[in-house]
């Protein structure tokens, strides 16, 4: 073999083993946020709404759902979860729940798990007020989407006090989130 072709050869091999090592790297899972009872854009159960009786729109359990996540982004230390309905309030969002400080070797939350504190997470503040999951209130009518974002961070699980809002925790992470996974559930008035 001449000293041109073991060269070429010995170059193909090398760009060859450039392009696997690249579509290994591409087929790695994604950071993905699961429920075992939930599919991406599918109804959420009426016991995972809210329960407050002086709101008739409130006509659930306050049950969670169970959520699950895999494959953090590397240096994750930490998570906040966020649960919003962009249309609620008119268009103006809700808040249902803001929870962080969630330790990275937490994979998730059992079914109700959320419905009231943890020592899993920091409660934050939601539009009702409230440091917990609060379910779906949906007025009469069309559909609302429940939009659970699941943000890894480098933050210490201890580095925020308690009681942030979205807004707040958002400031705090800017600079700090890693990646962020997601899962919508629907839901309205039966």
């Amino acid at each position: 073999m001449t000293r041109t072709v073991r060269s070429i050869l010995i170059a193909g091999a090398g760009a060859w083993a450039l392009v696997a090592a690249g579509s290994l790297a591409q087929a790695a899972d994604p950071f993905k946020l699961t429920s075992s009872t939930l599919e991406d854009n599918a109804p959420l159960a009426v016991k995972n709404a809210g329960n407050n009786k002086q709101n008739p729109n409130c006509v659930g359990e306050n049950v969670s759902p169970p959520l699950a996540w895999a494959n953090p982004p590397a240096g994750t230390t930490s998570y906040a979860l966020i649960m919003y309905d962009p249309e609620g309030r008119g268009g103006l969002g809700v808040v249902h729940w803001v929870a962080y400080g969630i330790p990275a070797s937490v994979t998730g939350f059992a079914e109700g798990e959320v419905s009231g504190p943890s020592d899993k997470y920091v409660g934050g503040k939601s539009t009702p007020g409230l440091a917990h999951y609060f379910g779906p209130c949906t007025p009469p009518g069309d559909w609302h989407h429940y939009t659970f974002t699941l943000i890894a961070t480098d933050l210490d699980p201890k580095a925020l006090e308690p009681g942030l809002t979205k807004d707040q925790l958002f400031e705090k992470l800017n600079g700090h989130a890693k990646g962020a996974a997601g899962l919508i559930g629907r839901f309205r008035r039966p």
